[in-house]
């Protein structure tokens, strides 16, 4: 009970830290006459990401590998299928915004590149230099661009996430002080959370990476969570979609990329991770093409969709880490019928989308 217990006291410290490091660093870019869209897919979307970022950098410093790799790819996957699934099925989420389609394409070759580097079973400080680089380099474009979006997109961040330049210098001391307590919460939270994780997989009996998959995955993306469900609640679909797309890029150019630079052996990567759950994130990656491309929106029906497809991939772990004898019927019933389903009403989607020749409306 005392895993359980420091797990808990762990993940509400990470979930203050991002929430208050959150809030401090918006302030303090803002102060620095930052755009407020900037802002919003950057400073709020790795800010609430910090989690994973903290998590993953205590693992492979204490020895706990899968733990890292769990948590990052677990995060990617929880992001689309239930963050913007429930986000869907709450209000249908029309992405209005240009950026979105050169975002969504990145963030599935950053998913191909970090499989294709983890191949090997080893994301070494070379591939960690690499996928940070890139993290520089979408950091600055997302800037360049941010200049050219329209002005009804810079009011909704605004709204959201700016303040007005006199209140955001008056308040400058405020915000870098919410930043340091920020960051002190998760650098404690982190220490909590993953010796908790540690000793539940123990008590449970399965693998730390099932652990870090489930989880740590969802403990860790719980300001996600928060972020996109209200922002699609007050009507701020553009928002919710960014931050889960955002957050998916820092997780694996900076919480991954990062880690893998500064762990002295880089991170070692299971032959599980790379035969199944590297190979999901980047198909639930490439799955929200089409629904980007063609209709410009994720539908209700989508996002119960997405959430089906999380709760399938949920149950194929537990089964799994159980050795559960149901496994190769539940295999044999995914591979015959669930994914052919799910492929034929993505493709029916496409077509119907494609036959309006215009952007669905909610």
């Amino acid at each position: 009970m005392f895993a359980v217990g420091l797990l808990v006291v762990g993940l509400v410290a990470l979930t203050i830290g991002a929430e208050v490091l959150v809030r401090g660093a918006s302030g303090i870019a803002a102060a620095a006459r930052v755009s407020p869209l900037v802002i919003g897919l950057t400073v709020v979307a790795f800010g609430t990401s910090a989690p994973e970022l903290v998590v993953c950098l205590q693992s492979c410093f204490t020895g706990q590998p899968d733990l890292a790799v769990g948590n990052a790819v677990g995060s990617n996957i929880f992001n689309v299928l239930f963050i913007l699934g429930i986000s869907a099925v709450i209000v249908p989420l029309v992405v209005a915004q240009q950026l979105i389609w050169f975002d969504v394409p990145l963030m599935v070759l950053a998913s191909a590149v970090t499989g294709a580097l983890a191949w090997d079973g080893r994301l070494g400080r070379g591939d960690g230099i690499l996928l940070f680089s890139g993290l520089l380099a979408y950091t600055g474009w997302a800037i360049i661009r941010s200049r050219r979006e329209e002005q009804a997109i810079r009011d909704e961040y605004a709204a959201e996430f700016g303040e007005p330049a006199p209140t955001a210098q008056a308040k400058l001391p405020l915000n870098l002080g919410l930043t340091v307590a920020g960051l002190g919460l998760l650098a404690l939270g982190s220490r909590w959370f993953t010796g908790g994780a540690a000793d539940v997989a123990r008590w449970f009996g399965v693998s730390e990476l099932v652990i870090g998959l489930t989880v740590v995955a969802v403990g860790t993306s719980l300001p996600e969570v928060a972020t996109s469900i209200m922002a699609a609640v007050r009507g701020e679909r553009d928002i919710a979609v960014g931050n889960v797309v955002g957050s998916n890029m820092f997780n694996l150019l900076a919480v991954l990329g990062l880690t893998a630079t500064v762990a002295p052996e880089g991170i070692a990567v299971s032959p599980q991770a790379i035969a199944l759950d590297i190979p999901v994130m980047i198909v639930v990656a490439a799955a929200c093409l089409p629904i980007f491309f063609t209709g410009h929106a994720i539908e209700r029906w989508e996002g119960a969709l997405f959430l089906g497809g999380y709760a399938a991939y949920t149950t194929y772990l537990v089964l799994a880490a159980k050795n559960s004898s149901a496994l190769a019927d539940y295999r044999y019933a995914m591979l015959t019928f669930a994914a052919p389903l799910a492929g034929i009403a993505v493709l029916a989607s496409v077509g119907l989308a494609l036959r309006k020749g215009a952007p669905r409306e909610a």
